[in-house]
């Protein structure tokens, strides 16, 4: 992540809860509905706990499979490099997930907030095998519709925490502490922690519309990573 140059946050807060929400897809539609059915309509630190239990998936996923494909085709290096290229930004996504992941934990221990009654055990198991074995199928059948898929998912994801960030207004002024925050960056406060990370999720919605060949769906940003959506 590109995360030394100054970027205003808020501003780009801001511009996410001004900006529409992407056309999702029927399926796309179909998942969020699931998952406000299971989790509620309202945003919350479970149910951003729950968006990021699942959001690393399609990246180990796509890992795996680009492994299989540069062993098995390992004399093509167009195919290879491409391949390469995916492989590393899946291992970067889902390291930054699982600290997203890591943060919100941090937060919900500090404010003593107890998980919600999803993300104990079986649920949050069988939401993974699920999810897992639909990415899975689309990398498998499509992997282009997978990278899509994710993108709406991410944009998803973006807007849900411009919504939380909204919806706390004391996060402000709360002074950040916690080992996982720190090694996640340095922010003034709680609020500006969430909108990083809501904006990585704009980042990795950005890369999938590259690797899903619409590049056009790529929302640029003052400070943004350096690749170039047509050299992925």
């Amino acid at each position: 992540m590109n995360k030394k140059q100054k970027i205003d946050l808020r501003r780009e807060q801001l511009a996410t809860l001004n900006r529409s929400r992407y056309s999702y897809s029927l399926r796309a539609k179909l998942f969020f509905e699931i998952m406000d059915c299971l989790a509620g309509k309202e945003i919350n630190l479970s149910k951003a706990k729950l968006i990021e239990i699942l959001a690393s998936i399609p990246y180990r996923r796509w890992e795996i499979r680009q492994y299989v494909r540069m062993t098995c085709k390992y004399n093509k290096q167009k195919l290879v490099d491409k391949a390469w290229k995916i492989m590393e930004w899946g291992r970067e996504a889902q390291d930054n997930e699982y600290r997203h992941l890591l943060v919100i934990n941090e937060k919900m221990k500090q404010d003593g907030i107890k998980n919600a009654w999803y993300l104990f055990a079986p649920i949050p198991f069988l939401l993974v095998f699920c999810y897992k074995m639909m990415t899975w199928f689309m990398s498998l059948i499509n992997i282009r519709r997978s990278f899509l898929f994710n993108a709406e998912f991410e944009d998803h994801a973006e807007h849900e925490y411009a919504r939380l960030v909204k919806k706390h207004p004391e996060w402000e002024n709360q002074t950040v502490s916690g080992k996982p925050v720190k090694e996640y960056g340095s922010f003034s406060c709680w609020a500006d922690v969430f909108r990083r990370i809501g904006l990585d999720e704009r980042d990795h919605m950005n890369t999938s519309f590259a690797f899903g060949s619409k590049p056009e769906g790529v929302v640029a940003y003052k400070g943004m990573p350096e690749s170039e959506p047509e050299k992925l």
